[in-house]
């Protein structure tokens, strides 16, 4: 089984978007973590704030007040960043899910951080002993060190479920690494054996793309330089042509499945000579070289009669046949050719399209095709008729 390039870049491309976004959620994951470890600092710096507040000198009570009042407003700011941190802990809140206990927490430290501002603002005006203020300044700390203590044993859960992502996404960015290079290796391979033009049968190549171009660049049968086997005119296959080349080319065939079509051109032919041979020649010539255009290693044309061309097309699917065919129709059709005696000339065709069974023998599936091509010419020519046009006529 042939490899699609396209399908592997195609897919390389939406790793590659996958793996951006994988890192940059990474990054977010990093900064949530750093966020983690800023929360024990804000604890920290809290127990650092209340510490002071308890030992402020009271030797100068105006400039006491001063600095409680600064210093119990910091740490009102500090609780309260500790709110706006945990909005953005979106691996604790849904992860975790510990929403209701760290709220509780906080709101507990909050009402034990205003009681203790409250006893402390009292302590320097000398309305309560300095044991009432420790006991509340106990309660404060011992509540900081639990949200601390819970807080660090948080971040090293997080931290173990992140270990465990990363060694996970690792191992498939790894994977998936190797089998991509592995690939791209084998479409380089690929590409220098085209390139080389080597002969090597034991070569099997990778990819579907370089399989067809290495078809496409085959070199054609020789019978080609046997002139009994040309049409003098188009420089194409005649009918004798047709048929030793078909011989030789089945055998190296490897398409799914082929056609047989039979095209004629509109509104000229032997008993209706409406143009002269020079510009008859020049008509024939132009369709046999886009049909040329149109043709692949396995493909066979050929002029059969005097305005009518026979194409057999292998393709890998069956509806590639048909849309080939009719491109091919439709390209004739933007043909033109002058005539100082009749002015611009429009080319047209009409066709028969019957796809070849294996076991069908060349000479039926032709006869087949100008049945269909005398259908098409019956029902507006310009077309190209199939089998299943001719059953729904008769139907």
């Amino acid at each position: 089984m042939k490899h699609s390039i396209k399908n592997i870049f195609r897919n390389l491309i939406l790793f590659l978007f996958t793996a951006t976004i994988v890192a940059g959620v990474g990054i977010l994951v990093i900064i949530n973590h750093i966020n983690s470890y800023k929360k024990i600092e804000n604890l920290n710096n809290q127990k650092y704030i209340i510490s002071t507040l308890v030992n402020l000198p009271k030797n100068d009570l105006a400039l006491t007040l001063i600095e409680f009042n600064s210093k119990s407003s910091q740490l009102n700011y500090e609780i309260e960043k500790l709110y706006n941190m945990y909005e953005y802990d979106f691996m604790e809140r849904y992860i975790l899910s510990n929403e209701k206990e760290y709220l509780a927490d906080l709101d507990r430290l909050s009402s034990l951080a205003a009681a203790f501002n409250k006893k402390t603002g009292s302590y320097y005006n000398e309305k309560i002993e300095q044991n009432e203020l420790k006991k509340s300044s106990d309660s404060l700390l011992e509540q900081i060190n639990s949200i601390i203590f819970k807080t660090t044993t948080y971040n090293q859960t997080k931290f173990d479920i992140y270990k465990n992502i990363i060694f996970v996404i690792f191992a498939i960015l790894f994977l998936a690494s190797v089998w991509y290079r592995n690939r791209l290796n084998a479409i380089y391979r690929d590409l220098e054996f085209l390139y080389n033009n080597e002969e090597n049968k034991n070569y099997k190549i990778f990819s579907k793309e370089i399989n067809d171009i290495l078809f496409k660049i085959k070199r054609k049968p020789v019978t080609s330089e046997n002139l009994t086997m040309i049409d003098p005119v188009t420089g194409i296959n005649n009918l004798k042509g047709m048929i030793s080349s078909y011989d030789e080319k089945k055998d190296i065939k490897e398409r799914g499945y082929t056609a047989v079509t039979v095209i004629e051109v509109d509104n000229f032919s032997k008993t209706n000579r409406v143009y002269s041979q020079e510009l008859t020649q020049t008509i024939l010539k132009k369709i046999a070289y886009l049909l040329s255009l149109h043709q692949q290693t396995v493909d066979v044309i050929a002029r059969t009669d005097y305005n009518q061309f026979t194409l057999i097309f292998s393709r890998d699917e069956k509806k590639e046949l048909f849309k080939d065919v009719e491109n091919i129709r439709e390209n004739i059709s933007e043909l033109r050719v002058e005539s100082p005696e009749l002015g611009e000339i429009e080319i047209t065709v009409s066709g028969g399209f019957v796809m070849k069974p294996y076991n069908l023998p060349l000479e039926e599936a032709i006869k087949e095709a100008k049945k269909i091509l005398k259908f098409s010419q019956d029902h507006g020519k310009n077309k190209i008729s199939q089998v299943r046009d001719l059953a729904r006529n008769e139907l």
